[in-house]
């Protein structure tokens, strides 16, 4: 068992290294390219390129020893800055950073701490709680959330998150929901084959086919949607949730988008335990 685990282990981490997006930076080359193109080099290729893609810390991780050792070294100017903007951009919370930042105010003096957190406080002027919640969800799956779904917001409810994860030999994506977040009854038309898998990635959420009580989908859940079903497909209202959408290839296929699923009905939905 013990061997199983591990192995398991082995290939979650695997899965995560393969999820990530490989950092890459051109700040050298655009700023001193023509200056000093040996040190963009170095800093674009080596430093960025080999060093902040190594396995054994992520990029959330080393964004977070990067500013502790910035402020350490007094450097509160446009380094730091860049480098804040860079932890945001790699998961870093506004609620992480603010407690970060008490932490090293007493090693590093308060001077210092309080010169990052006027930095800290325009880069993530805009946060909210709701950014926090997302970042900590991020934490738990190994895909990513992605970029605001705007193409298909107009047959959603609430706000969804869309991640490419393959474009080749099967497409894929990962869809991440808010709470309460679900699409509209749809049906995946096709004359022949066609239809939808679904594989629950983290968090809980609900698939629903017309004329069917509702089903739970738990990370590892798998749901087959045949072809020509009117169904829907989003999150828990406790919780976020992440599927990953496989589209199976079939016959004069297309995606009819129908109504909303009502507030009344999605609420009827909590007399059942998402969690069985």
């Amino acid at each position: 068992m013990k061997r199983i685990a591990l192995v398991a282990a082995a290939t979650l981490l695997t899965w995560h290294v393969m999820a990530q997006e490989k950092i890459v930076q051109t700040a050298g080359r655009d700023g001193l390219g023509e200056f000093a193109p040996g040190f963009a080099r170095l800093n674009d290729d080596v430093l960025f390129g080999e060093v902040w893609n190594r396995p054994g810390l992520d990029a959330r991780e080393r964004s977070m020893v990067t500013v502790a050792a910035l402020i350490g070294k007094g450097m509160v100017d446009s380094s730091l800055e860049h480098h804040l903007r860079f932890a945001r951009t790699n998961g870093v919370t506004r609620t992480e950073i603010a407690e970060m930042l008490t932490h090293i105010a007493f090693y590093a003096g308060w001077p210092n701490a309080w010169a990052a957190f006027r930095l800290a406080k325009e880069v993530w002027t805009d946060d909210s709680d709701a950014g926090d919640a997302m970042a900590a969800f991020q934490r738990e799956m190994i895909f990513p959330v992605g970029e605001p779904n705007t193409a298909y917001a107009q047959y959603f409810t609430g706000r969804s998150y869309l991640a490419r994860i393959s474009t080749e030999q099967v497409a894929f994506v990962n869809v991440t929901f808010e709470p309460r977040c679900r699409n509209n009854w749809h049906i995946h038309k096709a004359a022949k084959g066609g239809g939808q898998m679904l594989v629950g990635v983290a968090g809980r959420g609900w698939y629903q086919e017309e004329g069917r009580p509702a089903q739970a989908i738990l990370p590892g859940t798998v749901v087959h949607i045949p072809a020509n079903v009117k169904h829907w497909h989003g999150a828990a209202a406790d919780s976020w949730f992440a599927h990953l959408a496989f589209e199976i290839p079939g016959e004069n296929s297309a995606n009819e988008w129908l109504e909303p699923v009502t507030d009344e009905a999605y609420d009827r939905l909590g007399g059942s335990s998402c969690r069985e």
